[in-house]
């Protein structure tokens, strides 16, 4: 009979102890190394792989905030959508459900319209352009409307570089090429009219979808960033490749506002200030990467060509007029004459 209490009695703790852990949120308190103090732990979750610039970015914000704290506060890492897709993770961190992440700037447009505006072709004429404006005053004004509506703050803008279209038809010159490709995109609207300017046919298929669809040939090609492009074998489905800096969007490292806020002060300025020194880093990283993966691309065969861009540039007129509207020309004005 005795044994059989103290098989109740532990059975009861360890359920209860489930039950607390439970309601404590993602981040979690684990004992330091001597044993006296409480090390805590973000949880971070990523939607590319681990061997991605991104990643390399959240393990160097990890790599800091473990400096800046003492080894107090630490991350860790879920790469490849493990808390599910883009828009289910942000608005989890609204909610206190997730500690942060990092994620590509498309889902954010839900939540703040102007988001969707990074869309726009040609709105970027340079990395250092984008960098530019997203770290500066607009990029700021955009993440206080985001934190607003969300309940979710942004630590700062990564690169997730040009897309670039590929295609298995034939290389891309100028804008005559696109005519007639079947190029996949999102199911984005700027996307869509942006290319049927170019003359292509623009076909939305979901991004699991994207390999199979190219390698059956329901398209001719696609558009993303070079390292996404090795990443995902299109060099063996794919011919060709143009370089045509069209449309820029970033990955955004983000905190689940309730979260950060529940920290002392100064962990919260640790979390900022790590994330201030991995943003430029993680710059660099994918810059190293891109001109590696073009290489390789070149190696498997893909022929790449850097397009007259001004050709393409000159067919989007109608999209600027349509999207004008929504967006307000004051808005996107003072980002393509913004000065850098």
């Amino acid at each position: 009979m005795q044994r059989k209490k103290t098989w109740l009695l532990s059975l009861t703790l360890v359920l209860l102890a489930g039950i607390l852990t439970a309601c404590g949120g993602t981040s979690k308190a684990t004992s330091g190394a001597d044993g006296s103090d409480k090390q805590i732990v973000i949880d971070i979750s990523a939607t590319t792989s681990s061997a991605s610039a991104a990643v390399k970015g959240i393990e160097k914000f990890v790599e800091e905030l473990e400096r800046l704290t003492d080894g107090k506060v630490t991350g860790k890492i879920y790469p490849n959508n493990q808390f599910g897709g883009e828009r289910e993770v942000i608005e989890m961190m609204g909610t206190d459900s997730l500690d942060m992440a990092l994620a590509s700037s498309g889902p954010m447009g839900t939540f703040v319209n102007e988001f969707n505006m990074l869309d726009l072709p040609y709105l970027f004429d340079s990395l250092e352009h984008a960098f530019a404006v997203l770290d500066g005053e607009i990029g700021q004004e955009l993440s206080t409307k985001f934190e607003e509506q969300a309940n979710v703050t942004v630590l700062g803008y990564m690169d997730n570089g040009f897309r670039q279209p590929t295609n298995s038809v034939r290389a891309m010159a100028s804008v005559d090429d696109a005519k007639g490709l079947k190029v996949r995109t999102q199911e984005n609207e700027i996307q869509i009219d942006t290319w049927s300017a170019y003359g292509a046919n623009p076909t939305p298929i979901a991004w699991t979808e994207t390999f199979t669809s190219l390698q059956q040939k329901v398209v001719d090609g696609q558009a993303n960033p070079i390292d996404v492009i090795y990443d995902m074998k299109f060099q063996e489905v794919q011919d060709h490749v143009a370089l045509l800096d069209d449309v820029y969007s970033p990955m955004v490292l983000m905190m689940s506002k309730g979260k950060l806020e529940s920290f002392s002060p100064e962990i919260q300025d640790a979390i900022k200030e790590a994330a201030k020194i991995a943003v430029p880093y993680e710059r660099e990283v994918k810059k190293e990467m891109t001109e590696d993966y073009l290489v390789k691309l070149e190696e498997a065969g893909m022929t790449v060509t850097v397009p007259d861009k001004e050709s393409f540039k000159a067919k989007t007129d109608p999209v600027y007029d349509k999207w004008t509207k929504v967006f307000g020309a004051d808005l996107i004005d003072s980002i393509r004459n913004y000065e850098y």
